[in-house]
């Protein structure tokens, strides 16, 4: 399978429509890795895969026919996102889709010969995944979300919703590049909205609870959680924000709902 037509199911699974195209096949068996962010059990990643495996179907691909699919799952995990690509790379697949921002910069560093096509990856540019937009280079492609900048207007819109916010709690991963990328735009007009940001770099559900708790004690405060496939921890922080009164940035089902529209790379 040629990295421009697995571009063309990508795109028909992050819109949810079917790209009329026929699948380029062959004798030879494809093989497709897919490492993912998300747990194996999470709602969203099976409804990923389910549309991702059906609109693969209709452009002829059928795994077990001419089609093999290995799947990796990091459940957020640094370390076992790094175990997971080594071995994704080990099985010397045809492509990989990396589902994901924070799966992208362990896949490049275990390869830079096989293609990978990457889905709502915020910045790209700004990670170091590609060279540009228009002419990404190298051996990665796919999907961008938005710009690191974009970030900025959540805190303006934050303040819209409630003008009497003075302090905002930031709920970031700063092991990856757009928990740092996000964050540092947040920061940079903090100062022209009067607000005092408050990083949280924590992923265990229990310490994000009890940060969280205990910084929603004091009024006028609020919550921005950036991007991220730690998205169990985070569905939780925002629950948690709701029922401690805490002002917060929409978390909705997509990242993409409070970004820019996706972006497609040329191939």
């Amino acid at each position: 399978m040629r990295r421009r037509d697995f571009i063309k199911v990508i795109a028909g699974s992050t819109a949810l429509l079917p790209f009329a195209v026929g699948a380029q096949q062959s004798e030879r068996k494809r093989q497709v890795g897919i490492l993912m962010g998300l747990a194996a059990d999470d709602p969203e990643a099976q409804d990923r895969i389910g549309v991702f495996e059906d609109t693969l179907h209709l452009l002829g691909w059928t795994e077990g026919r001419n089609l093999q699919i290995d799947y990796r799952r990091g459940a957020g995990n640094t370390d076992v996102t790094r175990k997971y690509a080594a071995e994704l790379i080990a099985l010397a697949p045809d492509v990989i889709l990396a589902s994901g921002g924070t799966v992208v910069g362990p896949l490049l560093q275990a390869t830079r010969s096989v293609p990978i096509v990457f889905t709502q990856t915020p910045d790209p540019v700004a990670a170091g995944f590609v060279a540009s937009l228009a002419r990404p280079g190298g051996n990665a492609t796919g999907f961008t979300t938005s710009e690191y900048g974009i970030s900025a207007k959540w805190l303006e819109l934050l303040k819209e919703i409630a003008p009497g916010v003075t302090r905002v709690a930031v709920l970031r991963d700063a092991t990856i590049p757009s928990g740092v990328g996000q964050f540092t735009s947040i920061q940079s007009v903090a100062p022209s909205f009067g607000v005092e940001l408050s990083p949280l770099d924590v992923r265990d559900p229990n310490e994000i609870e009890q940060d969280l708790t205990a910084f929603a004690r004091e009024s006028n405060r609020a919550l921005i959680v950036t991007s991220s496939s730690a998205f169990t921890c985070h569905r939780r922080a925002v629950s948690i924000a709701g029922r401690s009164g805490l002002s917060r940035r929409p978390l909705l089902k997509s990242q993409c709902m409070t970004m820019s529209s996706s972006r497609r790379l040329q191939s």
